[in-house]
């Protein structure tokens, strides 16, 4: 029902005058236009996130930039040997934070994080997010560095409790480690890194 006729309905007809009705009628028309002018914004919003390289919670690349990244660096090890490893990270727990802290609790969980990560990586490093958490692709890294950097990162992130101003709370980073090797594929890698994520979370 258009606001129009809503008011219609609550006043008869009769008793409308002229200069109501065309009043009703303008209202009506700004209603529609401004109908019209939020879906054009939703729909633009839609398109700037399809398209934009950027995160919209942390500002981090998302997955689209990373794959650009990934191929970068598989390039390199196929080329020159160049090892490098992807992490796979996951927030345990951030299920439980939304619903107990709310949903924008649950956000700067993820902003904190990013935060972190991106203060320990290298300007040659990429931190990006990844399904529901983040990965790390780190250059010249070898398989043991590789170990023990994502040990180091867990232990760094549990020792940066999240302030919420009224609590403080703790975060379990889970870290699965894939190393990238002459041949690998990128779907190699991100199969590697998810399977050594859910083993890891098996613990």
């Amino acid at each position: 029902m258009t606001a129009q006729s809503e008011i219609h309905a609550a006043i008869p007809a009769e008793h409308l005058t002229p200069e109501v009705r065309a009043a009703i009628a303008r209202l009506a028309d700004e209603n529609a236009l401004l109908r019209a002018a939020l879906a054009e914004a939703r729909a633009r919003v839609g398109d700037l996130e399809e398209t934009s390289d950027a995160d919209p919670v942390t500002g981090l690349p998302n997955e689209r930039e990373l794959a650009r990244h990934l191929d970068r660096a598989i390039g390199q090890a196929d080329r020159h040997g160049t090892p490098a490893a992807l992490l796979g990270i996951d927030i345990r727990g951030l299920g439980a934070i939304n619903e107990r802290h709310g949903r924008l609790a649950g956000d700067a969980a993820l902003v904190h994080v990013a935060r972190l990560l991106k203060g320990l990586i290298r300007t040659s490093d990429v931190a990006a997010r990844a399904g529901g958490g983040f990965a790390l692709l780190l250059d010249h890294l070898d398989p043991d560095s590789a170990v023990e950097t994502g040990e180091r990162i867990a232990r760094f992130v549990a020792a940066q409790p999240l302030d919420l101003g009224s609590a403080e709370v703790s975060l379990d980073a889970i870290v699965g480690v894939a190393t990238i090797l002459p041949g690998d594929s990128a779907d190699d890698i991100l199969r590697r890194a998810s399977r050594n994520l859910e083993r890891v979370k098996e613990f």
